[in-house]
Order: structure tokens, then sequence, then C-alpha cells
């Protein structure tokens, strides 16, 4: 039987959402976050984009710094190759990313956007 992830009802809560960052606006995040059937694309049932925007993220016409979401598969690396649907982006750069738990996600997520931020000097 599968256990219920308690952490699910809080990351659902987000879908919609954005929240300004800092004060001149110039960087902000956003959540999609819905429930969809189980698949194998999908496995936990959930197709998510949580992101930050700002400047200077490297590519014209798009503000987006951070992202993780399951939009599209890419490919792992390593001796088990296989195309991974969960990944998260940084700037120009797509990696798979190991999706444990709606709770693990948010965390990894604002721990990301963290350190892009102090990164660019900019300490919340």
């Amino acid at each position: 039987m599968l256990q219920r992830d308690p952490s699910l009802d809080a990351l659902l809560e987000l879908h919609g959402q954005s929240y300004a960052l800092t004060e001149d606006l110039a960087y902000w995040v956003d959540f999609r976050v819905v429930r969809v059937p189980l698949s194998q694309a999908r496995p936990h049932g959930l197709d998510y984009a949580l992101n930050l925007h700002g400047p200077d993220s490297g590519k014209p016409r798009d503000s987006r710094l951070i992202g993780f979401d399951n939009a599209h598969a890419v490919a792992s690396s390593g001796p088990a190759k296989r195309a991974a649907w969960d990944h998260k982006h940084r700037l120009r750069t797509v990696q798979p990313y190991e999706y444990s738990d709606a709770g693990r996600l948010v965390e990894d997520f604002w721990t990301a956007v963290a350190q892009m931020l102090r990164e660019r000097g900019i300490n919340l």
C-alpha cells in the first residue's frame, strides 16, 4: 500500500502562487503544481514547475534562473542511463532530479534559490 506524503497538500496549495523576493521586484518565484494520473513519466502523480526568475538568465527573452519541473525528459548520465522527467534547471544547465517527496522538492528548490541569490549578492 502506498503511503500518503504528508507534505503533498502544502505543495499543491502553492499552485498558481507567485512571490516577489526583492523590493525592486527583480527576483520572484512562481509555482505550478497539479495532480495528474500516475504514469511512467510522473510516477508521483504530479505535474510541477517551481521557478526562480530574475535578470541575466543567460537566455534572451527568458527570466528563469532556477527551475525544478517535470515538463520533459532529460537524459541522465552514468552506467544506468535513463530518461528522467524530474529535473532541475540552473541558468543554461539541466540535470536529472531525484524526486522523493513533496517536502524535499520544496526544500531543494528553496536551497537552490538561496544559493543563486547569495551568488548574486542578495541576502533575504
